[in-house]
């Protein structure tokens, strides 16, 4: 019997996989994706500002600067500030940086009542870090006190021709004094020693002249005028002084002692009788007599006297003299 056959065959079936390639452009798009949900903070700089030490009834700016580092556009839609005597200038709102832009604004501190102030700028924004707070302190002292030594000089009696130089100083109380402008409101009277602007530190004094030219024969008046950023600004020193001729006369004049204990005296003249009167003498007077060259022959002249204590306080007026300068 035959044997039987069995033919087998095998199939073989192959399976191919495709692989996905990626591109370059899937690439940057992926990092464009990335980019797009990049850093959308804002920052700031400084973090904090401080304005140290300023007095009362100045002012003082500093500046703050917000940036957009990031590749998204940034809104700030609000800004507020906390804290007494603080204000916000140069910054309009709202306000949208593109990617690298800044915008500087400045910050005020003037400060009405002394003591440590402390406050802050809040900055609303669409950024990452939307209630971004800006911390900023300061401490406000009492405006300075500029003090002069005399506030009224007398310069008495100058020729005309010639020359006379009295000294002022002038303290900062207080706090420190920063002098900008000195001005005289009269030719015959002149400034000198004093460059401005000067600061003279809390405590301190410095020193001036004043000096009378007169120009003409009879009385000149003016006044010095110190601009400065004390409280008591201006400080206005008043002048006066008599131009004579030469061969002018003169009033001797002589008086008894107080039988107090005196610093000095004081000596008064008038046109009229029972004054009102005005004194002559540009400093207390260490004897009891003195000389009076400041007069106009053909004038008849009233004097009387003061005696001023150690303490400053000066006694009532004393009887009257009568003296008739004859005419030239």
């Amino acid at each position: 019997m035959p044997s039987s056959q069995h033919n087998v065959r095998l199939l073989i079936v192959v399976f191919t996989i495709p692989l996905f390639s990626i591109s370059a452009a899937s690439v940057r798009n992926s990092a464009s994706l990335r980019e797009s949900g990049g850093n959308r903070a804002l920052a700031f700089s400084p973090s904090s500002l401080s304005f140290g030490n300023i007095q009362m009834g100045s002012s003082q700016t500093r500046y703050e600067t917000l940036t957009n580092p990031g590749n998204s556009t940034l809104t700030i839609s609000q800004a507020r500030i906390t804290g007494a005597g603080f204000s916000l200038t140069g910054l309009s709102l709202p306000l949208t940086l593109n990617r690298g832009q800044s915008v500087t604004f400045g910050v005020i501190l003037a400060p009405t009542v002394a003591g440590r102030i402390s406050g802050g700028v809040s900055v609303v924004s669409n950024a990452s870090n939307r209630n971004l707070t800006i911390a900023l302190a300061g401490t406000s002292i009492p405006a300075g006190q500029l003090i002069p030594s005399a506030t009224a000089l007398n310069f008495g009696s100058v020729t005309v021709g010639t020359s006379k130089t009295l000294t002022v100083t002038l303290t900062a109380a207080k706090s420190s004094v920063t002098v900008s402008s000195a001005t005289s409101t009269s030719a015959e009277f002149r400034l000198g020693g004093l460059s401005v602007p000067k600061t003279i530190a809390a405590g301190q004094n410095v020193s001036f002249t004043l000096t009378f030219t007169p120009q003409s024969s009879g009385t000149a008046s003016g006044s010095i005028s110190l601009i400065s950023n004390a409280a008591n600004t201006p400080t206005l020193e008043t002048l006066v002084g008599l131009g004579t001729a030469t061969g002018s006369h003169s009033v001797s004049l002589y008086w008894n002692p107080s039988s107090s204990a005196v610093a000095g005296y004081n000596l008064y003249r008038s046109a009229k009788p029972g004054g009102p009167y005005t004194k002559i003498t540009p400093a207390l007077a260490a004897n009891t007599s003195y000389v009076d060259s400041s007069v106009q022959g053909g004038t008849t002249y009233y004097y009387v006297s003061t005696a001023v204590d150690p303490r400053g306080l000066e006694s009532k007026y004393s009887n009257q003299l009568t003296v008739v300068v004859p005419s030239p």
